[in-house]
């Protein structure tokens, strides 16, 4: 009994550091976008997930076996993102495409589709709210009018099914579905926000945050069951 009670709070100690980590991780990366310091935001950014990921797997209890890839493949989405030329954007959005499936995927296996009416009505506004932005932002897309229309839909429906397990990961899934949609309009050409890039990720972190502890709490009380 002492060991185990020994072992759990080491555990809980190292999933405090590293939480405390990523947080202080995040601050310095959001900081830098604020104050332009671009060295310090290159640094920063390839660390964010893998540092979310780490204090995931040394959280106390079950790790839902899709949560570690999403956030991984996340992680290479955002060093791709970092290098300004339109493969390493494709190859980005594919990364992020990624980390969708394995989301979508988590959660239906946690049980996020068993209330498929209400799945039914949030799905509706979910596509409308697509169809629209979409239609305003085509003509500016270019050559990446498919990519993004494809990547876009997939990015809602993990706004769909986050929203099956609950308020926190249906949070999570829409301020990704916005700080991606922030990058749509850079793409478009449309005017940007004062600290666009701030905003996109702080939606960005704040998503990815919600959904993985989301997942985390489903998967310790599918387990109990």
């Amino acid at each position: 009994m002492l060991h185990s009670l020994t072992t759990s709070g080491r555990l809980a100690g190292r999933a405090r550091g590293l939480f405390s980590a990523f947080a202080a991780t995040s601050a310095a990366h959001l900081g830098s976008l604020l104050t332009g310091t671009s060295v310090a935001e290159q640094a920063t950014k390839p660390a964010l997930m893998p540092l979310l990921a780490a204090h995931a797997v040394a959280t106390e209890g079950p790790t839902p076996s899709l949560l570690t890839p999403a956030l991984m493949a996340s992680a290479a989405g955002d060093v791709l993102l970092q290098f300004d030329s339109e493969p390493a954007f494709l190859a980005g959005m594919g990364s992020f495409a990624a980390a969708h499936v394995c989301y979508i995927a988590m959660f239906a296996k946690q049980g996020a589709m068993t209330d498929r009416r209400r799945l039914a009505i949030v799905a509706a506004g979910y596509a409308l709210a697509w169809a629209v932005l979409l239609n305003q932002l085509w003509p500016g897309l270019g050559a990446l009018k498919v990519p993004v229309a494809g990547y876009s839909l997939l990015l809602a429906s993990t706004a769909v099914a986050s929203t099956g397990l609950g308020l926190r990961a249906g949070l999570g899934g829409g301020l990704f579905l916005l700080s991606d949609t922030l990058i749509a309009t850079r793409l478009a050409g449309w005017k940007q926000l004062p600290g666009h890039e701030f905003w996109i990720m702080s939606t960005y972190l704040v998503a990815q945050y919600l959904l993985a502890t989301a997942a985390l709490k489903a998967e310790a009380q599918r387990a109990q069951d």
